[in-house]
């Protein structure tokens, strides 16, 4: 579609929300092209940038800097949101989780950090190698991150709160680039050899005990990147570029209305604009989005501690009992005490049997240890 010299180094590109416009970073700024290579944009505050990442649902552009900076870019309205000094020197290692939109910093100390542009402090640091990080990946499902670090180990963690190390394996020179495909295939490049790992199925981590595919290069790797919903493999080289076959790599089946690769120009105009309409913001990046649909029982607990001291009673609480009126002379004082009378013994009694009921279920708890086993003697006792 086009070709442009830069004229100076270009160390990154990604494409921003449609194909139409793309983000360079080069040697000392940030460029925004469009598809006919004419330049729209070039951000300066965003300087030494080292590597790229677009979150799609926030329209943010995240970069990364010599200088240690992590820079949130809001391509929608033009705006850094948020530049976070990530304290660990030159930033050379970075990918997102596709599944909470969080940035993965990897560092020269063999650390991996999380970061949100709503905190100033990583949300999590995981201890990974001995040596420095190489290269990190995160599958589509947000549940496994793969890592590999100069003390040549290629490791597979658990994103789901624990962070533990799920399996390990020491590679003969060490993995310098990581890419999952869209059915979980891990694909490593170290040094001329592409070693692709496979799992039981999408849900799960890939066994790293028997590469699934090997494939040897006719110079060094320097990228890899699965293509979506095709069995491909892109690897760039020393040599120039190679389509690797991987059958059962992508996702057979995609949803037009999320991701149609075969829209037209005004498909693509209407779900540009529909995509704005819905943006995420910013502030609501963290490491579990399921936490944005519960309720803070905390919060609503003291809200309503406040509201009664401030009304001086619980206007939730139920009313007494009002006895009504009767005819014939039936509304004596002595009749209303006594109906009165009637109703809170019935509600005493009612509580009273609610808790008989719930006293012999705790009762076996207490009784039975926790993690026994059922014995056929369970029944005689009493």
């Amino acid at each position: 579609m086009c070709e442009i010299n830069v004229m100076e180094a270009v160390r990154d590109i990604r494409f921003l929300h449609s194909e139409a416009l793309l983000a360079v970073a080069q040697n000392r700024w940030l460029h925004i092209y469009d598809n006919q290579g004419i330049e729209l944009h070039c951000i300066r505050r965003c300087d030494r940038v080292t590597r790229l990442e677009f979150l799609p649902f926030h329209f943010l552009l995240a970069t990364s800097s010599e200088t240690g900076f992590l820079t949130y870019l809001d391509v929608s309205v033009g705006k850094i949101v948020a530049a976070l000094n990530a304290r660990a020197g030159r930033l050379d290692v970075m990918t997102q989780n596709p599944y909470n939109a969080v940035i993965h910093l990897g560092h020269s100390n063999g650390t991996v950090s999380l970061w949100s542009p709503a905190m100033k402090e990583p949300l999590a640091k995981i201890l990974c190698h001995r040596g420095g990080v190489r290269a990190v990946a995160v599958d589509s499902t947000g549940t496994y991150m793969a890592t590999s670090g100069l003390d040549h180990q290629l490791k597979i963690f658990d994103l789901r709160g624990t962070f533990q190390p799920l399996s390990a394996r020491t590679l003969p020179q060490g993995a310098g680039h990581l890419a999952f495909s869209q059915r979980g295939l891990l694909a490593a490049g170290m040094g001329d050899v592409v070693n692709i790992w496979a799992g039981q199925g999408k849900a799960s981590p890939p066994s790293l005990e028997k590469p699934y595919l090997t494939h040897r290069l006719a110079g060094h790797v320097h990228g890899l990147q699965f293509c979506p919903f095709e069995d491909v493999l892109g690897v760039g080289h020393s040599v120039g570029i190679t389509s690797m076959l991987v059958p059962g790599a992508a996702e057979p089946n995609f949803d037009g209305l999320e991701s149609n690769p075969y829209r037209s120009r005004k498909q693509r105009q209407e779900w540009e604009v529909k995509a704005l309409l819905e943006k995420v913001p910013a502030e609501l990046i963290c490491l579990d989005p399921r936490a944005l649909a519960e309720v803070d029982v905390i919060s609503l607990e003291q809200a309503k501690k406040e509201r009664i001291e401030r009304l001086g009673y619980d206007p939730e609480s139920k009313a007494p009992f009002q006895p009504k009126p009767k005819l014939k002379g039936r509304s004596s004082t002595a009749s209303l005490v006594k109906r009165k009378r009637k109703v809170m013994d019935e509600e005493h009694r009612d509580k009273v049997r609610q808790s008989l009921e719930q006293q012999p279920q705790k009762q076996e708890k207490a009784a039975k240890p926790t993690g026994a086993r059922p014995s056929a003697l369970d029944r005689f006792v009493r």
